[in-house]
């Protein structure tokens, strides 16, 4: 039996690595796999990578694995709250105690790695190998990871999956994938091995040609959205949407997902093409209608404009690069009637910080610009002034600590509205660091 200081340890170990050093190297985590006996090789995988709605098109493979009866083993990252999230069987976290015992048989294989090399090991090395580990243990039936960061040298590309998903491309992590759509796309489009299905979200032209070029140079077959699957309509419901989508095996109607938003709608149409790919859907054969409602019925994506007070509602929102805060606005747009939305804002330094404001304007009556508890959390001040030039001085208030920015912002969205406070809001947004921030002190 283990108990929580012996999780405490583990995380502090794991943690001692640096949580935020990168090193795009694939020898190191190689050679652990080696030791461990490749446990990535004892199941087949489904691999994303993309932009955004990666972990959201992730947790909806999930749950729509699980609708057919499959075990299931994912990977994720950033975590909200505890690393454990990182790494679900059967749409759970592991608990603590099996985290501790894999770590336990790979902790010392990774030290042999580290002795070996000029570099350690880092957090997410370690993090994918539990994970591969953990999967193969378990046992699972089928794998979906999502790549850390890029693709071609991401930590997870061990796999050599056979079933590839791209969710779209856009400008983010510019300083380590480059700083044009081709590059960025030339980085992601390294997931995909000879043979593998390729599912792809639609791309712009710049991010697309890297990839298709990609697929003909190993052979790779491509299911591309608005050729071969798509959402062909949607409609807002109470608490989510209700879509018809065209898959590869036909046409699936009054599906229900409990997510908002038209990029969540996409996010779901690519996660059907990618189970249609697993389980061997196609023209000749559709997979089980009811088995689809279900699986996306459950569906959840914390963080993704999830609702977690009323009255104000206050909603927390992980959107942190131009790309999907422009999906966040259009959602709340479309789906949201907020008589008055008050903004809180904390961005992490290397982000584009100008764009996400002059996004957001004009569905903010005003903004709360703080920071939050990462290391590389953007000044409070050198945000206020890139605040303060797109909504205006009178628009912008300014505190150091996320609580009490919060705090300002249900006040002032409680301020000055006659009546019932149904159509009064909250954002929070900026970084998934803030989301998970914030998430912690609505728990308490």
């Amino acid at each position: 039996m283990t108990d929580r200081t012996d999780f405490a340890a583990v995380d502090a170990e794991l943690a001692a690595r640096g949580f935020t050093r990168m090193v795009f190297e694939l020898d190191r985590i190689e050679s652990l796999l080696d030791l461990l006996g490749s446990p990535q090789r004892a199941y087949p995988s489904i691999h994303l990578t993309g932009t955004n709605g990666k972990t959201s098109t992730a947790r909806m493979i999930d749950s729509l694995l699980r609708a057919f009866g499959l075990h299931t083993g994912r990977y994720t990252s950033p975590h909200l709250e505890s690393v454990r999230e990182r790494i679900s069987l059967d749409g759970e976290p592991v608990s603590e105690e099996r985290f501790v015992t894999m770590y336990r048989e790979v902790a010392p294989l990774a030290e042999l790695v580290d002795q070996r090399s000029s570099e350690p090991l880092t957090y997410f090395d370690m993090t994918t190998a539990l994970a591969f580990a953990t999967f193969a243990d378990a046992p699972v039936d089928v794998a979906v990871v999502e790549v850390g960061l890029g693709g071609a040298e991401d930590a997870t590309n061990v796999l050599q999956a056979g079933v590839a998903v791209l969710t779209p491309i856009g400008l983010d992590h510019t300083e380590w994938l480059g700083d044009t759509l081709e590059d960025i796309a030339l980085h992601k489009a390294g997931i995909i091995h000879k043979g593998a299905t390729v599912i792809a979200a639609a791309q712009e032209e710049e991010a697309a040609r890297p990839v298709l070029e990609r697929c003909a140079e190993v052979g790779a077959t491509v299911a591309r959205e608005g050729s071969e699957f798509g959402v062909l309509r949607r409609a807002v419901a109470v608490g989510g949407q209700v879509l018809t989508i065209q898959g590869l095996g036909g046409v699936y109607e009054e599906i229900f997902i409990p997510l908002h938003g038209a990029h969540q709608a996409q996010n779901a149409a690519v996660a059907l093409a990618a189970v249609e790919a697993f389980l061997g859907a196609g023209a000749r054969r559709q997979l089980d209608i009811e088995a689809v409602r279900e699986g996306f019925a459950a569906a959840t994506s914390p963080g993704r404009l999830e609702k977690v007070r009323t009255a104000p509602t206050v909603l927390l929102d992980g959107a942190h690069n131009p790309h999907g805060m422009s999906a966040t606005v259009t959602a709340l747009q479309e789906e949201f009637a907020f008589s008055k939305l008050v903004g809180v804002l904390a961005v992490l330094a290397d982000k584009d910080a100008a764009s996400l404001l002059e996004l957001l304007e004009p569905v903010l009556d005003s903004i709360v610009v703080t920071r939050n508890s990462s290391p590389r959390a953007m000044p409070t001040d050198e945000l206020a002034e890139l605040a303060r030039e797109v909504f205006g001085p009178e628009r912008v208030q300014v505190t150091e600590e996320l609580p009490d920015a919060i705090e300002a912002a249900v006040a002032e969205a409680e301020s000055d509205v006659p009546g019932e406070l149904a159509g009064v809001g909250v954002l929070i947004t900026g970084s998934v660091v803030t989301v998970a921030d914030a998430r912690r002190l609505f728990k308490r």
